[in-house]
């Protein structure tokens, strides 16, 4: 088969596609034909050497993806050849590639009217942004949350489930464009971090919501925008931190959030899955909303898997707003 494997950690060059043998699915397993696979921050940093969960090379690169079942290993139910599904997690034998192994409880059936690209970007970006919101910070009707880059994958999708659940979303984007764009998408107010860098973006949140500050805070980039977070929470708010894509320590002082009784939430999709959570549910829920027209996946742009390295480019200049998928031909 065709894929885009790295033989060394480096810059986007490294990313050749190359022909490697056709995957096999063991008990338990599915093979997924490919049809558009999700390019994520992670991908980027597992290319170059930067994940602390990486792997070394040669890797698969690519955790998300949505395609068609090519065959099911032994034991494997509820699964057949020809069923349009949506997975997630492979690892270090990822989806940039014409077919890829996946653990059964990783892969979920899409309803109609959900079309393959746009699912390609649900079982990273989509599925945390739920989980985060959803699941851990148990966000309510009528809640303040803040999204941290809400122009990225996870936040433009962060500002449609917070708003889906009624939810007041302030977003907070690192441009004009940006922030307009996100606000778009169902938020009622909106932070450009250019116009209000460092404390003056914590100060427009606060003025935003009258002092109090929010009940959530979704910080998608960690670094020093972490401890911004700590102080844009309110009292006995959730913060939840799901990254550090600016690769930079946090330096926050503890009095910015233990006298408001506030928690801390640490989310990674990965650790998730290894310890054994069933993503299924929550995918198909996520895939019916989307199908009912409550949700939009914004797909900023499309390369042809062979233009991988193109597409990480295009990641790494942090011009997207929303998703980047690699298309397969052949997978449809």
């Amino acid at each position: 088969m065709r894929a885009v494997r790295i033989e060394e950690f480096g810059g986007p060059e490294v990313l050749v596609p190359r022909e490697v043998p056709d995957p096999v699915p063991g008990p338990g397993e599915v093979l997924v034909r490919v049809a558009a696979a999700g390019v994520n921050r992670a991908d980027a940093l597992t290319r170059s050497g930067s994940y602390h969960r990486a792997r070394r090379p040669p890797l698969i690169l690519g955790i998300e993806a949505a395609g068609t079942v090519a065959a099911v290993g032994e034991g494997v139910t509820g699964l057949s050849v020809g069923q349009r599904v949506t997975a997630m997690g492979a690892g270090g034998s990822g989806f940039y590639a014409e077919l890829a192994v996946v653990p059964a409880e990783r892969v979920a059936v899409l309803p109609d009217g959900v079309d393959l690209l746009d699912a390609a970007a649900l079982p990273s970006a989509w599925f945390t942004a739920w989980y985060c919101l959803r699941r851990l910070a148990r966000l309510a009707q009528g809640e303040t949350v803040v999204v941290q880059a809400a122009a990225s994958g996870v936040g433009s999708a962060a500002v449609q489930i917070a708003a889906d659940a009624g939810a007041r979303v302030i977003a907070v984007a690192s441009s004009a464009e940006k922030a307009a764009w996100a606000a778009g998408l169902g938020a009622y107010a909106s932070v450009d971090t250019s116009a209000h860098p460092d404390d003056a973006a914590v100060d427009e949140v606060l003025r935003l919501t009258g002092g109090r500050g929010a009940e959530v805070v979704l910080d998608t980039v960690g670094g020093r925008v972490f401890g911004q977070s700590l102080r844009q929470v309110g009292q006995a708010g959730r913060v939840v931190a799901l990254a550090n894509v600016a690769l930079e320590p946090s330096t926050i002082d503890t009095r910015h959030f233990y006298p408001k009784n506030a928690s801390i939430h640490g989310f990674q999709i990965t650790n998730l899955l290894d310890h054994g959570y069933d993503p299924r549910a929550d995918l198909r829920e996520i895939a019916d909303r989307v199908a009912a027209g409550a949700y939009r996946v914004p797909v900023e742009s499309v390369f042809p898997l062979e233009h991988a390295a193109d597409a990480h480019r295009q990641l790494e200049r942090r011009e997207n707003r929303g998703k980047i998928v690699l298309t397969v031909a052949g997978g449809h």
